[in-house]
């Protein structure tokens, strides 16, 4: 237990650790926005009517699905000056996240966008809107209450993968951890980090529970929303489970 749960080495730890939840919360912010940006944009490129577009946003989602995440951080941060292109640490990390989460995004997107019944479009249209209105009045508004669940566990999958960043310096909670452990000779202070982690993801992931559950059950019988049709549905669902593979790790 003293190996562990020191007490003075946690009370000491914690106060570092919370110290740098402000760096954390900037990647994730910054890496959040960029990323779902990104994916959103993928994901209608992906759609679009012009195939050498559609087959280049393909081809870019296969590879970034393919590749774990912490090769992209090494490849950014470590690789990229020997073409004479450097960046620091944070702006390394936030590429990576974008880079990486943005090809898991579109996939999502594209799933909540095809999700929503053709005869919406066909409406639209005939109302005298075009296609680009049609896709940000009255799709777009639809296909995100969908996706807003699957995005958020992509969110509480971020949360976690900020750790890898430790290896590109990042002062972030693993990368402070592991110094203080060095310092102390003792693991507790890994075991704060685990503590704060859990501290984000355990209440998001209860609430991306219960805004699934609660989107299943918006219609009589649990059938899917706005007519949305079986198959789109398991689209959709197929979708939030690649968004669950670790991208640190092994690819989808």
């Amino acid at each position: 237990m003293n190996a562990f749960f020191n007490g003075e080495i946690f009370k000491d730890s914690l106060w570092l650790l919370v110290q740098q939840l402000p760096i954390v919360i900037e990647v994730l912010v910054l890496g959040l926005i960029c990323a779902w940006t990104w994916g959103l944009i993928l994901s209608l490129i992906r759609l679009s009517r012009f195939r050498p577009l559609r087959y280049l946003a393909g081809a870019y989602i296969d590879v970034f699905r393919g590749l774990p995440l912490l090769l992209l951080f090494i490849f950014i941060y470590y690789g990229l000056p020997h073409a004479g292109i450097k960046l620091n640490e944070l702006t390394s990390g936030v590429l990576g996240l974008t880079l990486c989460y943005g090809a898991y995004s579109a996939e999502i997107f594209r799933a909540g966008i095809q999700a929503i019944p053709k005869g919406q479009t066909e409406a639209a249209r005939s109302l005298g809107m075009t296609g680009g209105q049609a896709m940000r009045y009255v799709i777009l508004p639809q296909a995100v209450k969908l996706v807003v669940p699957p995005l958020t566990n992509e969110f509480i999958a971020m949360i976690k993968d900020t750790a890898l960043m430790s290896v590109i310096s990042v002062p972030e909670l693993l990368f402070t951890a592991k110094e203080k452990m060095g310092v102390v000779a003792n693991s507790t202070p890994l075991t704060v980090a685990a503590l704060i982690y859990l501290a984000f993801t355990i209440p998001l992931i209860r609430i991306a529970a219960m805004m699934e559950n609660r989107r299943r059950k918006s219609k009589p019988g649990g059938k899917p929303p706005s007519g949305i049709t079986p198959e789109a549905e398991k689209k959709l669902f197929d979708s939030d489970i690649a968004g669950q593979v670790p991208k640190g790790g092994e690819g989808w």
